[in-house]
């Protein structure tokens, strides 16, 4: 398999971990709330509501529960907002992991590019994981965030410093569950990969980057 790219960029939630969108969906069903309101209500004013704000670190977590209530209750709706924060830890994907390692094992650079709200813990299971990675950007330590062109820049830069070379947006792969994610990177010159399925996007990796990732380990 010839190679396209020659490195890898990563985002974590809908990616390498569960989306956070199945547990939004599975509170909005226990709470009767509309079905999708809680994804409608970060699609909102995108770049200053309560969710934009705190993964930007603008917001502590009280107050980001006051301002997304407050932003529920004017769309008509009651939001236990802590609720949703409990949501974003999603199950590790371990089709994810060994694709990752089959990359590190390869040599190639990689780097995880994560919008959000508290910087996260070098420490247990998600530590080990962020081992494999040479730079690791947040949007909570940056403040700045996805979709904003500036966070793929810096991850960029932080990656080519990490590993000594300068690499170009062309030499990456950029993997996002969202499009609204994907498209400014692919705009900077980024070859992107949407995971809707995890088996799909791994097949489409593996084709850009000239490993077979998907299935058992070789």
């Amino acid at each position: 398999m010839s190679a396209t790219v020659s490195a890898v960029v990563f985002d974590l939630g809908g990616v390498i971990t569960e989306s956070p969108m199945l547990a939004f969906a599975a509170y909005e069903a226990e709470a009767g709330l509309p079905d999708g309101l809680i994804r409608r209500l970060n699609s909102t004013d995108p770049d200053t509501n309560a969710w934009a704000r705190y993964e930007r670190n603008e917001l502590d977590a009280d107050g980001f529960v006051d301002t997304f209530e407050a932003e529920a209750l004017a769309a008509g709706h009651r939001v236990d907002a802590r609720r949703v924060l409990a949501a974003l830890s999603g199950e590790v994907r371990p089709a994810m992991v060994e694709a990752v390692r089959r990359l590190r094992e390869a040599g190639l650079p990689l780097g995880m590019l994560s919008n959000n709200v508290a910087p996260m813990e070098r420490t247990g299971r998600l530590g080990e994981l962020l081992d494999l990675f040479d730079a690791v950007v947040e949007s909570s330590v940056e403040g700045v965030r996805k979709p904003e062109p500036e966070i793929y820049r810096r991850a960029l830069a932080r990656l080519s410093q990490a590993v000594g070379r300068e690499l170009a947006f062309s030499d990456c792969a950029y993997l996002d569950d969202l499009g609204i994610n994907l498209k400014p990177a692919r705009a900077l010159g980024m070859h992107t990969i949407k995971v809707a399925d995890p088996d799909d996007a791994l097949a489409e990796l593996s084709a850009l980057v000239g490993i077979p990732l998907a299935g058992a380990p070789a």
